[in-house]
């Protein structure tokens, strides 16, 4: 097992998964999105934190929180030690659930710390026998911690959400800024502009990072690395390596194997 990234799954549990870094200075990340809720906890050490347009420094104590789709990067301060754990939620259960997404991005609630802390302990100690009840009650209780006022998301842009959604539904085909531009009726300078402001990536960033989440679903699935790269739009198995790594700061290999 690595001594600085661990993935824990059940099969038992399709809709969860979570990571456990114990030296994040080995794990370092640009920025990317998840398809999936995401909520993890910083154990020991600081680290930078940007969501969207927010950035700030966390410390061991911080709960952070991503939406699916939002962009977003944790990464050491200089060259200090720093942990932490990570829960991956698919949206389809939370919903299931009556979850409403968070508008908050991170929180500094020692209660909300500590039960996310009690639930990672019982996944990786392996005490899943309850784990979906245990899951039900950390979300039921979530919204109750977060009651802070938080600020208000970015106004939608009509033809740049449709530039991005044309992205999501086309990124396993070999699309060029051309398509998208005219898919979403924008000028090709003021898309590569306004696209970045708004999601935080270029519409070609945004694409690799559509091809990286594609590829690391079927990867969960147990697929062969070389055939994933290739019908996720990447040149070869090393192109789909880089990107991977870039993304979620571990190779295909280890995400697949979990350790």
């Amino acid at each position: 097992m690595s001594t600085h990234s661990q993935f824990w799954r059940d099969s038992a549990l399709p809709f969860v998964e979570a990571r456990r870094v114990g030296d994040g200075r080995e794990v370092c990340y640009g920025p990317h999105s998840h398809e999936s809720f995401s909520i993890g906890v910083v154990t020991g050490g600081r680290s930078t934190y940007l969501n969207g347009h927010q950035w700030r420094e966390l410390a061991a104590g911080a709960t952070v929180l991503m939406n699916p789709g939002a962009v977003h990067a944790c990464n050491p301060i200089a060259d200090e030690q720093w942990s932490y754990l990570m829960l991956y939620v698919d949206l389809p259960w939370l919903q299931a659930q009556g979850f409403v997404l968070p508008v908050a991005t991170w929180s500094d609630c020692p209660r909300l710390y500590g039960h996310l802390l009690e639930v990672f302990g019982q996944l990786f100690d392996g005490h899943t026998v309850n784990a979906e009840a245990m899951l039900k009650t950390f979300f039921r209780a979530l919204p109750v911690y977060l009651e802070v006022p938080e600020p208000r998301p970015l106004s939608a842009h009509p033809q740049l959400e449709t530039a991005a959604a044309f992205i999501r539904a086309h990124r396993l085909d070999p699309l060029s800024l051309e398509d998208i531009c005219a898919a979403a009726g924008l000028s090709r300078a003021y898309l590569i502009r306004a696209f970045r402001r708004r999601f935080g990536l270029t519409p070609r960033g945004y694409l690799i990072d559509q091809r990286v989440q594609h590829a690391r679903a079927e990867l969960r699935r147990g697929r062969g690395i070389a055939e994933v790269a290739l019908e996720a739009g990447f040149a070869d198995q090393a192109h789909l390596q880089r990107a991977f790594k870039q993304h979620l700061a571990a190779t295909p290999g280890h995400y697949r194997s979990g350790r």
